[in-house]
C-alpha cells in the first residue's frame, strides 16, 4: 500500500523530529520510529482507528502527544496531519476530509 503525505504533514513531522532531537539527542529518532510503527499498523488495518471526519481517521502515536490523521483510499493512505495534541486543533481542521 502506498503512503502519501500532504506537505503540511511532512513539515509537522520534520519539525517534531527536530524539536525532540533538540530536547534530547536521539529522542527525535525515537519519535520517528513510533510514527513509522503507527503507519505500518495503519497500512495493515486502515479502517480500525477512530473516525474523526467524514473520511478522516486518527491514530494516536505511542509515548508522544501526537496523532496521525489520515484518509484510507483504495491502494493508498493519505497522511493529512501529524498533529500535536496539546495545540489548538484549528491549525489542522481544514485538512480533515
Amino acid at each position: 500500500m502506498r503512503i502519501r503525505y500532504l506537505s503540511q504533514a511532512t513539515a509537522e513531522l520534520d519539525d517534531a523530529i527536530l524539536y525532540y532531537n533538540y530536547q534530547l539527542p536521539g529522542l527525535g529518532f525515537q519519535f520517528c520510529e513510533e510514527v513509522d510503527s503507527a503507519i505500518e499498523k495503519i497500512k495493515f488495518m486502515p479502517e480500525a482507528w477512530t473516525q474523526v471526519g467524514r473520511r478522516t481517521r486518527r491514530f494516536l502515536v505511542k509515548h508522544f502527544p501526537y496523532a496521525i490523521l489520515y484518509v484510507a483510499e483504495p491502494g493508498q493512505i493519505l497522511i493529512t496531519a501529524v498533529a500535536h495534541l496539546h495545540r489548538d486543533p484549528q491549525y489542522y481542521m481544514d485538512r480533515m476530509i
